[in-house]
């Protein structure tokens, strides 16, 4: 017979926030530490403590008790104390493939820095396994991943041990917590007690498991240290002499189940079901103002401020890794799954929207700081008459392959009128959007101490110029000179270029020609405003629902006419019910009020998508429906570091009240930034700056619905339509989490041949979340700096790579090295991708593929290319710019 072990671990789950504030866990933080150590330093027989996967706990003590560090380290080395190898619990749908990756990488330097990190890919809460988290974990060095939400037999296997692998073969021994982290949590001592907590645990967790080993773990959310343990282990063996028990590490789990490998199926893909346990699928919608701000700053930073930081350095400015340190490190205590999620009181919320927005302004000065740097440094030009011109536009591109986009800057200038000239002195178009007169004060209050109050004036122009891959390149501004200024050249009601022909129905939706294929796309753009009596966790209908359109209100339209674009803005309001109540009785006392600018530039293959909602309702959800004339039984977007597949509909629905799921198994999927409908020979996608959950809908499975808000008022409620049972989390009123007043949305539609993988969509929804950055240099600061011992070009360009190669996912200097550190992937889900390179004007030297954690990788690649990269597979490689 075979003998079930039981291996208890002492560990504490810590939610820095939820219902509660940081402040507040932190002050039980201090009280348990306190415990923690002196137990750990003065028992021998208590060996082992977990402390729950994130080092932002010990941030958060060392905070207030520094004098403590000592002690920690010395108990981190000795093995005692078990930290790492997260920053924080991070959610891993809801972020990008970055932000999970940069959340290990600070992890585990902070780690290192105390001892060894614990080198298990280990969330107990988060909700829902990404497929790609196997590669993420590889990439530091990490094998074992141990988990509990998301799993089911329909993944491949009823047992809790298996290999889990990514697309791209990245494998990991996962250990799954089937009844989750905390069943063994305040064990009782008596025997009465033990016996009606433990046995039906054992029975379900010895019948699915392969190595019949047994994980107890002792310890739950804020949960002090167990005192009694070695009592409570006493007695168990008392009680059940046919098990073993014992006080273990996770490691030796999985020393048990990886002896037993030959016996584990192989999983691929995602855990994403809710049968056992909840996932909260929908929670991806709660509180979107949150969420687009957690986006946007997500993409500044990897998009915009690392590339153009790498630039300055390969310029020879610095790189200021404590700033972009700290950055990350702010949106991350965001990133833990409660506070993502946002599944937290009104109060949290405000914490977690406060750190969004300190972070966007670091990284929005420290972006400002770095062009002006480049900008302040280069060499000043001459007019045709030996006047200097100080004055200049340098235009920014952080992607790495050339573009020509319409470009919407301001600049200021003590003059009139302006002319606008490139590096050779040739004249550059433009077109005047609006002009105003602003004070001098505004500009540096020095010019008014002294008492010059002559005006500036700020003009709203329109050009579009050629970028340089990677790189910036500058015009200069003359004042008082005629300019060479762009004409209108369309007119009337339609929308149109090469690509499409956009008309406006009368019921306030487009009707899209695709000009190079001849697919009509119709009724685009309608609003679909239905009930949600769900909570911050879950959407669920009311079940006296009552949909309303935004096709059945009146809707007021303009077309604007630029030089290099043309925008329709549509206006309505929608009567919708003010609440639950309301709806149920037919009545509608609130509304939404829509503003939607849709703008087609001359040149491009996007139309772009800016949505104003003013929502003043409560208890609802609203999405923009975009109907395709591809019905599809899946539907692709993009996740961390590739693209996945998912069914448009899920026949466990029929059924799942019956089977006693958890939750229902809705199709609702999270992206990342962009969803396509396709049909083989051609496809539609959504790219999204930050609307992040969609569903396709209708009879025949052909229309994308992107959710834009959800307005609920309570953090947990009980016996949802879609949820049964207890509530989520608990029932405290959240009234914030209605979303009431002014939310800014934006996306973008792509029409394209063939599918997403030839048609570089991926490259599409990377450079529509890269938008070209502009800095007007003039002879006034507010603030001073020194010049630099060198000068800058005038035009520069780092690498070039090209648009149907590999994507970019980050540009960064290396940690630890005086190098730079590129990382491309290959988006595929199923075919390989060779030949990417990055080329260069300048000598790229010493090209060495590094792990995600930036150690050296026994991988020979020529200089400046990637190697055949597996389908959904990433690769880093550290190199050094000898510039020309």
């Amino acid at each position: 017979m075979t003998v079930s072990r039981v291996h208890i671990t002492p560990h504490m789950h810590w939610d820095r926030e939820w219902y509660f504030t940081t402040e507040e866990s932190r002050i039980l933080l201090v009280n348990n530490m306190a415990e923690i150590l002196a137990r750990l330093e003065s028992d021998p027989d208590y060996k082992f403590y977990v402390l729950d996967g994130q080092t932002a706990v010990l941030e958060d003590y060392f905070a207030i008790q520094p004098e403590n560090k000592a002690r920690v380290k010395a108990l981190v080395e000795a093995g005692k104390l078990i930290i790492g190898p997260w920053y924080t619990q991070t959610d891993t749908m809801q972020v990008s493939g970055e932000s999970i990756l940069r959340n290990l990488l600070y992890g585990m330097r902070d780690c290192l820095s105390l001892g060894e990190p614990m080198k298990i890919g280990y969330l107990p809460d988060s909700f829902g396994m990404s497929s790609q988290l196997p590669h993420i974990f590889n990439g530091f060095g990490i094998d074992r991943a141990m988990f509990w939400r998301g799993c089911s037999e329909r993944h491949g296997t009823d047992k809790t041990e298996f290999l889990w692998q990514s697309n791209d073969g990245s494998e990991v021994t996962a250990q799954v917590l089937p009844l989750g982290y905390a069943i063994g949590k305040y064990l009782p001592e008596d025997e009465a007690g033990l016996r009606k907590r433990l046995e039906s645990y054992f029975e379900v967790l010895e019948k699915a498991s392969v190595t019949q080993d047994i994980l107890l773990p002792n310890g739950h959310d804020q949960m002090p240290l167990q005192q009694n343990i070695f009592a409570i282990i006493d007695k168990l063996r008392e009680i059940y002499p046919q098990r073993e028990f014992h006080m273990s590490r996770f490691e030796q789990v999985f020393e048990r189940i990886e002896a037993c490998r030959d016996q584990l199926a192989t999983l691929k893909g995602e855990f994403n079901d809710g049968k056992y346990m909840r996932v909260h699928r929908t929670i991806s919608s709660t509180r979107m103002d949150i969420k687009l701000a957690h986006a946007a700053i997500e993409n500044k930073i990897v998009n915009i401020l690392e590339p153009l930081a790498s630039i300055a350095w390969a310029l020879g400015f610095e790189y200021h890794h404590g700033l972009l340190e700290k950055m990350w490190k702010e949106i991350m205590k965001n990133h833990a799954h409660d506070s993502i999620g946002c599944c937290c009181s009104d109060k949290v919320h405000q914490e977690v929207m406060t750190r969004f927005i300190l972070a966007d302004d670091m990284a929005e000065n420290l972006i400002r700081f770095y062009m002006r740097k480049i900008v302040d440094n280069m060499p000043v030009a001459l007019c045709d008459d030996g006047v200097q011109v100080a004055d200049k536009l340098c235009l920014f591109n952080l992607m790495p392959f050339p573009r020509q986009e319409v470009i919407n800057t301001s600049i200021r200038i003590r003059a009139q009128s302006f002319a606008l000239r490139d590096e050779a002195g040739q004249p550059v178009p433009y077109f005047i959007r609006a002009r105003r007169e602003i004070d001098p004060g505004l500009v540096d209050r020095q010019i008014v101490h002294y008492g010059n109050y002559d005006p500036f004036m700020e003009y709203d122009i329109q050009l579009c110029h050629p970028l340089p891959s990677m790189g910036y390149c500058t015009l200069h501004i003359e004042g008082n000179q005629p300019g060479l200024e762009q004409p209108v050249t369309a007119s009337g009601e339609l929308l149109e270029n090469d690509f499409y022909r956009i008309a406006l129905n009368d019921n306030g939706t487009l009707q899209i020609l695709d000009k190079l294929r001849g697919t009509t796309f119709d009724q685009v753009l309608t609003l679909e405003e239905g009930s949600d009596d769900g909570d911050e966790y879950d959407y669920s209908p009311s079940r006296e629902e009552w949909l309303r359109y935004s096709t059945e209100f009146a809707v007021t339209h303009e077309v604007t006419h630029q030089a290099w674009q043309s925008i329709a803005t549509l206006k309505l309001r929608m009567a919708l019910p003010a609440n639950l109540a309301e709806r149920a009785n037919r009545q509608c006392s609130g509304h939404l009020d829509v503003t939607c600018r849709i703008t087609l530039a001359h040149q491009s293959p996007r139309i772009d998508i800016e949505l104003e909602l003013d929502n003043q309702a409560d208890d609802h959800r609203v999405r923009v429906l975009i109907p395709t004339p591809f019905p599809s039984d899946t539907v692709v977007s993009d996740n961390q570091f590739g693209c996945i597949t998912r069914p448009t509909r899920d026949s466990a629905m029929a059924d799942w009240e019956a089977e006693g799921w958890k939750e229902a198994p809705i199709p609702v999927w999270q992206l990342m930034n962009f969803v396509a409908l396709q049909d083989g020979k051609q496809g539609l996608a959504v790219l999204s700056d930050g609307l992040r959950e969609f569903e396709v809908i209708g009879e025949q499975c052909d229309t994308l619905a992107l959710t834009l808000l959800r307005g609920v008022g309570v953090l947990g409620k009980e016996e949802l339509l879609l949820r049964p049972g207890r509530p989520s989390g608990i029932k405290l009123p959240t009234p914030d989490s209605q979303v009431r007043g002014k939310l800014g949305c934006r996306f973008s539609l792509l029409a394209f041949a063939g599918n997403h993988i030839s048609a570089n969509v991926m490259q599409a929804a990377r450079s529509y979340l890269t938008p070209v950055r502009c800095y007007n240099k003039i002879p006034f600061d507010a603030m001073k700096l020194n010049k630099a011992s060198f000068t800058t070009p005038l035009h520069f360009s780092l690498l070039t790579m090209d648009p149907s190669g590999p994507v970019l996912s980050a540009l960064k200097k290396a940690e630890d090295e005086e190098a730079l550190v590129i990382r491309v992937y290959n988006p595929s889900e199923q075919a390989v991708l060779e030949g990417g390179k990055v080329i260069s004007e300048h000598t790229l030297s010493d090209w060495q593929a590094v792990r995600m954690d930036e150690q050296p990788l026994p991988l020979e690649l020529a200089a400046g290319e990637f190697g055949e990269l597996a389908p959904c597979h990433s690769r880093s490689v550290r190199f050094i710019v000898n510039k020309k």
